[in-house]
C-alpha cells in the first residue's frame, strides 16, 4: 500500500497497480476516514484488486462533490477499464449518485456496491436527493446492509432497491448479521465520536464476507 495526493493536498492509499481491476473506495460522512476502510480496502486487495481508497470532505462547502469526482477521475486514471465504485453510508449514497450521474461526469463504472447506503439524504453529487426516475444506460448495483444497523435502517436500501429495479436498473439487496461499522470493517469509537479500523474477529469476519462479496463482482 502507498499513500497519493489524487488532487492537491487531498490523499488517498492504493493498494495494488493496474494490471488488476479497479475499485474506487469511499468512507462516509467523517472528514479524511480513509483509514476506519483499511481492513475491508486490504481484504479485497488480496482477492484480486487494485482499491483506491480516498479520503474526502462531507463538511465542505459543495458537500464533498470536489472531492468525490477529483478522486473517481483520478482512480478512473489508473485504469484501462471502467471503476468499481464502493461506497459506505454517505460514500454509498455518493456512488450511487456518482453512477447514476456517470454520463454527465465522464466516469465509466462496471459495478456499483453501496455498504449501507444512506439514501434518504441528499446526494452530496447533485446536492439532490437521488432521483426516483432514472435515464441514460443502466448499471448494476449491490446494495449490502446490516440487519442490525441503528445508523442507517435496512429499509432504506431495500426502498433504493425498489427504485431501481423499477427503472430497469440490475440490483441485488443482501442484509447481513453485521451493524453500521462492521460491514465496512470499522468500529465505533464513542469516546472520539468516530469510526476507526476494527482488530475484533467478528467484525473482520464480516470484512472478509463483503469483501469476497466485492470482488466477485469486481475481478
Amino acid at each position: 500500500m502507498r499513500t497519493v495526493e489524487y488532487s492537491p493536498g487531498r490523499s488517498a492509499d492504493v493498494y495494488g497497480d493496474t494490471s488488476q481491476p479497479t475499485v474506487l473506495m469511499w468512507h462516509g460522512a467523517q472528514t479524511d476516514s480513509r483509514a476506519a476502510m483499511a481492513p475491508l480496502a486490504q481484504r479485497l486487495h488480496e482477492r484480486g484488486a487494485s482499491v483506491v481508497l480516498a479520503d474526502w470532505d462531507s463538511h465542505a462547502d459543495d458537500g464533498g462533490r470536489s472531492d468525490l469526482l477529483a478522486s473517481a477521475r483520478f482512480a478512473a486514471s489508473w485504469t484501462d477499464g471502467p471503476l468499481v465504485v464502493v461506497g459506505w453510508s454517505m460514500g454509498g449514497l455518493a456512488a450511487a449518485g456518482l453512477t447514476i450521474q456517470a454520463g454527465r461526469v465522464g466516469v465509466e463504472i462496471a459495478h456499483t456496491v453501496c455498504l449501507a447506503g444512506a439514501f434518504m439524504v441528499r446526494d452530496p453529487i447533485s446536492g439532490a436527493p437521488l432521483p426516483t426516475e432514472l435515464t441514460g444506460e443502466p448499471a448494476a448495483f449491490t446494495l449490502l446492509h446490516g440487519a442490525d444497523d441503528d445508523v442507517v435502517p435496512p429499509d432504506v436500501s431495500h426502498s433504493f432497491a425498489t427504485v431501481l429495479s423499477r427503472n430497469g436498473w440490475p440490483v441485488d439487496c443482501v442484509v447481513l448479521a453485521a451493524d453500521h461499522g462492521s460491514i465496512a470493517g470499522a468500529t465505533y469509537d464513542a469516546e472520539g465520536d468516530r469510526y476507526l479500523p476494527s482488530s475484533d474477529p467478528a467484525t473482520l469476519a464480516v470484512a472478509d464476507d463483503v469483501a469476497a462479496r466485492i470482488a466477485a463482482v469486481a475481478t
